[in-house]
């Protein structure tokens, strides 16, 4: 499975969310379990729920993106992979 072959099935804020982070070579869980949920094909995710991007996916995205598609902004996904500024670990 590759997501340009499931682009079309993704709905709006998934798709804004890989567009708006074309670096993340690994998908959150709540991002992949919806990617999952909506694609006809078999999504392999780790013991965590999360997806890796293939050099092909991470490539579509950024020709997506550099395409100029614009599609509504969502706040719906956040991940956040270190801690946030002033907060102590």
């Amino acid at each position: 499975m590759t997501l340009k072959e499931e682009w079309d099935r993704l709905d709006s804020k998934t798709r804004q969310w890989l567009l708006n982070n074309p670096g993340c070579v690994m998908v959150p869980r709540t991002v992949a379990a919806t990617i999952k949920r909506h694609s006809a094909g078999h999504i392999e995710v780790d013991v965590h729920g999360q997806m890796i991007l293939s050099r092909e996916d991470l490539d579509f995205i950024r020709d997506k993106g550099a395409g100029g598609e614009t599609e509504l902004v969502s706040e719906e996904f956040r991940f956040f992979d270190a801690a946030q500024p002033g907060e102590r670990t």
